[in-house]
C-alpha cells in the first residue's frame, strides 16, 4: 500500500468521525425524545388493560358459599379462609367480609364485590380472577377444594439410618437422606440425598362421582402419631377421611398405608383401580459414571417370577401386564424400591438417559393399583431407600412379611448362573466374614485372593507336574514330528504322539483344568468388586476409593477405547500379567509357535484397554493373583525335579498299561479317520 493510498484513508476516516460529531443530538432533543416514547407506552399500556371487572350479587353469594365449603371454622361461628391472595371470614351475623392482594394493592373485599375499589383495572383484573378461582374450584372439587391452598407443612421421621421429609403437600415424601454414607462427587462430600423435592415425586390419581383427584394438588391435613409415623389427611365430606400414614421403624423400610373411611360417599361402590405415578431424576453420586450409569436402571418383578430389568444402556420403555410385585429405580450402590402387598395389575415403566454431569438418567412408572371403597386400608405399600447392600436386602424378605421371596438381591448385579452362585455362597460370605475383624479392604481382597489360591492350590500343583512331564517329552515328539513330516502323515504322527503321551502317563488336557476352575471365579470377581458397596469410599495406597478407578493422572486428551486417565493398579496389572505370560510361555514345550506368542502377549495389552476404567479393587485383586501365581510357578520350578519326573515317566512306559476308555475310542476314531483318509486317496486316483 503506497503513501497516497495511506493518506486517501485517514482523511475519509476524519471526515466521517467528524461528521458523526457535529450531527449527534443535544440533550434537549433526547430529552425531548424520550417524553415522546414514555407517553406513547402509557398510551398503549391504558389501550391494553383490562377493562374492570364487574360483580353480580350472584358472586358475591358463591364467594361466601366457597369460603364456607373451602375454610376452616375459627370455634366463634365464622370461617376463615386464605390462600395468599385472599383472606376472608364468613360470618353467619355480619357475611362475608376480608380482603385481597391484588398487584401489591389491597382492597376491601365487600368494596371489591360491590364495584367501588379504588384499583386500576389490571388490579382488578387480577382481583377478579383470584375470586373466581376460588369459586370455580368450590364447584370442581366439592370437599377437596377446601385442602387446595394454604402453606405445606413438613414433617420429619428418623432413625438412625435414614431421614425422611414429608411434605403435607401431595402428602408425600419430598426428601431422602442417608445417613452414613456419602456422596463421591463435588467439592465436598455431601449427605446421600436418595429422593429430593426438586427432581421426585409421586401421587395417586382416583376418580370421584364427579371430578378427578390428584393427591399432588392437595395440602393435607397433618397429625403425628408419636416418633415413628405420620397421618397426613382429607376430609372431603362428613364422615369421610382419605388419607396416607407413614411409618418409620429400624433400617432403610418406611411402610406407606392408604388410609380411608366412608368413602363411599365420594367415590362411586363401582371403584376398583387408582393409579400411581412415580418419577425419579436419578442423581449422580460416584467417581466413576461408566459403572455408575452402566447400573442404574428400572428394575421389577412378577408375583412368582424372576427379577428383570429395563436396558441400562439406553432409553428404554415397558409395558407390562399382570401382578406386579415390586418396582425399583436402582443405580449403581443405591436403591428406590417401592415394594407393593396387593401387587400392581399393570405398569409403565421408562427410563431416558440425561446427558448432564450432576444426574444419570430419568426414571418413570405410572402403574395400576387395586382400590375398594371400603373402611380401612384400601393400599399398603414398602417404599425402601437404601444401599445396596447384599446382606440388607436379603434380610427383608423375613421383615417384611410377604409369602414369597421377593428376590430383592437381584438389584445388584453379580453376575449370572454360576457366577452368581460362587458369589454369594463364597465371595459375600467370606467378604463379610473377614471385615469383621478387619478395617483395611485391601487386606481383606489379599486375604480373598489367599482363600481362592488356596483352594485351587492341588489342582494348581497338579498343572505345573503335567506341564513339567509335556516339558520333558519334548524330545521324544521332535522325534515323533521328523520322522512322521507333512501333511499326508498327520494322522499317523498324532497316534504316535498319543501313544507317547499314554505309554509315559501325560496328557495335554490335563493342564487346562486350573485354568477351567479359575476362570469362573475371574468372571465372578468381575461382577462381584463393581458392585459391591462394602468397597464404596474404602481407600488403599494410592486409590481413594476402591469401587472406582484409580486414577493417577489426567490426560489433557482422550484415548480411544481407553479414556483420558490412567488407573495405576491397571497398569501394573498389565506389566505382570505380560511377566506371568512369558513365564508361562518357557513352561510350555510349544512355546516357539511365534502366532501362539503374539496372541499370548496380546492379551494382556487387551486388558489395559478393558480394565481401565473398571473399580481400581478389581485390577488390584487381579494383580494380586498373578502375583502370587507367579510365585507360585517360581516355587514349583524348584520344586519339581524334571530328571525325576522323566525317570518316573520311562518307568510308566514299561509297565503294561491298560488304555482308558476315553484313549480307546479316541483309537479308535483315529483309525475310522485314516481309512476314510485311504479311501478318498483310492478314489483320486
Amino acid at each position: 500500500m503506497d503513501k497516497n493510498t495511506v493518506t486517501g484513508l485517514l482523511l475519509m476516516a476524519a471526515i466521517m468521525f467528524g461528521f458523526l460529531y457535529f450531527m449527534k443530538p443535544s440533550e434537549a432533543e433526547i430529552a425531548a425524545e424520550r417524553e415522546r416514547a414514555e407517553a406513547a407506552a402509557a398510551q398503549a399500556s391504558q389501550n391494553s388493560a383490562p377493562a374492570a371487572a364487574v360483580f353480580t350479587p350472584a358472586d358475591s353469594s358463591a364467594l361466601a358459599a366457597a369460603v364456607r365449603s373451602m375454610g376452616t371454622p375459627d370455634g366463634q361461628g365464622r370461617t376463615v379462609f386464605t390462600d395468599g391472595t385472599l383472606a376472608l371470614t364468613v360470618d353467619s351475623i355480619a357475611g362475608l367480609s376480608g380482603t385481597v392482594n391484588a398487584g401489591g394493592a389491597t382492597a376491601d373485599i365487600v368494596e371489591l364485590l360491590g364495584n367501588r375499589a379504588a384499583l386500576t383495572n389490571a388490579q382488578n383484573a387480577r382481583a377478579a380472577a383470584a375470586v373466581r378461582t376460588v369459586i370455580d374450584n368450590s364447584v370442581r372439587y366439592e370437599g377437596f377444594a377446601r385442602y387446595l391452598g394454604g402453606e405445606s407443612k413438613i414433617s420429619t421421621l428418623e432413625n438412625d439410618d435414614v431421614r425422611l421429609d414429608i411434605d403435607s403437600r401431595g402428602a408425600i415424601i419430598s426428601r431422602v437422606v442417608l445417613k452414613k454414607y456419602k456422596t463421591e462427587v463435588g467439592a465436598e462430600p455431601a449427605d446421600i440425598v436418595l429422593f429430593g423435592h426438586e427432581t421426585d415425586s409421586y401421587s395417586f390419581r382416583f376418580n370421584t362421582r364427579d371430578q378427578r383427584i390428584d393427591t399432588r394438588d392437595f395440602n393435607f391435613s397433618v397429625a403425628a402419631e408419636g416418633d415413628s409415623a405420620v397421618f397426613l389427611s382429607m376430609a372431603p365430606a362428613p364422615g369421610a377421611v382419605w388419607g396416607i400414614r407413614y411409618t418409620l421403624g429400624e433400617g432403610y423400610v418406611v411402610r406407606m398405608d392408604v388410609v380411608q373411611k366412608g368413602m363411599d360417599a365420594v367415590v362411586p361402590p363401582s371403584t376398583v383401580s387408582m393409579e400411581m405415578d412415580w418419577h425419579q431424576k436419578m442423581a449422580r453420586n460416584e467417581l466413576g459414571r461408566t459403572f455408575e450409569e452402566r447400573n442404574s436402571a428400572i428394575a421389577y418383578k412378577y408375583v412368582g417370577e424372576g427379577v428383570d430389568e429395563l436396558d441400562a444402556g439406553s432409553d428404554d420403555h415397558e409395558s407390562l401386564a399382570g401382578h406386579l410385585r415390586w418396582v425399583a429405580f436402582k443405580n449403581q450402590f443405591f436403591s428406590s424400591v417401592l415394594i407393593a402387598k396387593e401387587p400392581f395389575t399393570a405398569a409403565e415403566l421408562a427410563s431416558v438417559k440425561i446427558k448432564d454431569s450432576d444426574y444419570l438418567k430419568d426414571m418413570d412408572m405410572k402403574a395400576t393399583v387395586p382400590y375398594t371403597t371400603a373402611d380401612g386400608t384400601a393400599a399398603s405399600f414398602d417404599f425402601y431407600f437404601g444401599p445396596n447392600d447384599y446382606t440388607v436386602l436379603s434380610r427383608l424378605d423375613d421383615t417384611l412379611g410377604h409369602d414369597e421371596d421377593l428376590s430383592l438381591t437381584r438389584i445388584i448385579p453379580m453376575g449370572w448362573g454360576i457366577f452368581r452362585w460362587i458369589n454369594t455362597i463364597i465371595v459375600v460370605p467370606v467378604f463379610h466374614f473377614l471385615s469383621k475383624f478387619i478395617s483395611n479392604y485391601g487386606i481383606i481382597i489379599l486375604l480373598l485372593t489367599l482363600f481362592i489360591k488356596l483352594i485351587i492350590f492341588p489342582f494348581t500343583y497338579k498343572s505345573f507336574k503335567s506341564q513339567a512331564k509335556m516339558r520333558v517329552l519334548a524330545p521324544e515328539i521332535k522325534e515323533i514330528n521328523e520322522k512322521y513330516p507333512g501333511q499326508e502323515n498327520a494322522m499317523k504322527r498324532q497316534q504316535e504322539t498319543m501313544a507317547l503321551y499314554s505309554r509315559a502317563g501325560a496328557s495335554p488336557f490335563s493342564g487346562c483344568l486350573p485354568m477351567l476352575l479359575q476362570m469362573p471365579v475371574l468372571i465372578a470377581m468381575f461382577s462381584f468388586f463393581p458392585s459391591a458397596i462394602e468397597l464404596r469410599g474404602q481407600s488403599f495406597l494410592w486409590a481413594h476409593d476402591l469401587s472406582a478407578p484409580d486414577s493417577i493422572l489426567t490426560l489433557p486428551f482422550s484415548i480411544p477405547f481407553y479414556g483420558n486417565h490412567v488407573s495405576l493398579f491397571c497398569l501394573l496389572m498389565t506389566v505382570v500379567n505380560v511377566v506371568y505370560m512369558h513365564l508361562s510361555m518357557q513352561n510350555q514345550p510349544n512355546s516357539g509357535m511365534p502366532g501362539m506368542k503374539a496372541m499370548q502377549y496380546f492379551m494382556p495389552v487387551m486388558f489395559l484397554f478393558i480394565f481401565n476404567d473398571y473399580a481400581s479393587g478389581l485390577s488390584y485383586y487381579y494383580l494380586v493373583s498373578l502375583l502370587i501365581t507367579i510365585i507360585q510357578t517360581w516355587i514349583f520350578r524348584k520344586v519339581v525335579d524334571e530328571k525325576k519326573v522323566r525317570a518316573q515317566m520311562l518307568e510308566n512306559a514299561r509297565k503294561p498299561r491298560k488304555k482308558s476308555g476315553w484313549m480307546a475310542r479316541l483309537e479308535e476314531a483315529q483309525r475310522q479317520a485314516q481309512a476314510a483318509q485311504r479311501q478318498q486317496a483310492k478314489r483320486r486316483r
